[in-house]
């Protein structure tokens, strides 16, 4: 496992703390336009995906990237997780390792 540049667990509220560092968030496609993904996050707020391949709507990825905005994420990996995701336990773990047991993540 290569730890030399770790992905911080976000959610779109988060997202911000991170800008230019990279990131790993499931979201829940919206829509998809030539290359960029708006998806709903675990905490029901908007992330734009730039860089992404195509992915149906409705359908849950995890994106890892650069924060390179508040909302908005400059795709290195995409990963399609399908139609189901428990979109609340990821939200738990963001919180988590952003919070009290921030320690026990990279």
């Amino acid at each position: 496992m290569d730890t030399s540049s770790p992905a911080v667990f976000v959610n779109a509220e988060i997202l911000k703390m991170y800008l230019g560092r990279r990131v790993r968030a499931v979201i829940q496609v919206m829509r998809n336009d030539a290359g960029v993904i708006v998806g709903q996050s675990t905490d029901g707020n908007q992330i734009t995906v730039k860089g992404a391949q195509a992915v149906p709507p409705s359908h849950y990825v995890e994106v890892i990237g650069i924060a390179d905005g508040s909302q908005s994420i400059r795709a290195e990996i995409c990963t399609d997780f399908g139609q189901s995701f428990d979109m609340s336990a990821y939200n738990g773990l963001c919180q988590l390792a952003n919070g009290k047991f921030k320690n026990l993540f990279l």
